[in-house]
């Protein structure tokens, strides 16, 4: 057993791999830490297993910001509203009437699919009536409408 080589399965090792970089901060902190003893970008990608742009690309900016800019992302602008209010409350007023005939209850799907017959909504997907909906429940507009 001594001379057999240890080989771990490709998912163990990509479970071990996820469970070692908690966060993009760790990894990033241990590229900074292994910069200052010395090492070069091409040695820390080979022993972080990452890309060695990634190592050149930390490394850069904690040059341009140091340690917070380097560790942690901008935040980032959210992706703008499609549906405004206006369209927002048309989904949820069709969610709160009967369902079509033969329907028992709305889904999500069935709503998409209601919606996508009336103008500007043509390309609704049901992701994005599930999102509203979902929204729409925190904040427990949709209790009596069984939604």
């Amino acid at each position: 057993m001594r001379n057999k080589v240890f080989k771990l399965q490709e998912s163990d090792n990509e479970a071990l791999k996820g469970f070692v970089r908690k966060s993009k901060a760790e990894l990033r902190a241990q590229i900074l830490l292994l910069l200052n003893k010395g090492f070069k970008n091409v040695e820390i990608a080979k022993i972080l297993d990452i890309s060695h742009n990634t190592v050149g690309n930390v490394k850069k900016m904690y040059l341009e910001g140091e340690c917070d800019y380097a560790l942690y992302d901008k935040p980032r602008s959210p992706q703008p509203k499609k549906y405004g209010i206006g369209k927002e409350t048309k989904i949820i007023a069709l969610a709160c009437i009967d369902p079509s005939k033969g329907h028992k209850r709305w889904t999500v799907r069935l709503i998409a699919e209601t919606l996508r017959e009336k103008e500007g909504f043509e390309s609704i997907t049901h992701q994005s009536v599930r999102l509203i909906l979902k929204k729409t429940q925190k904040s427990h507009r949709l209790k009596k409408c069984g939604v």
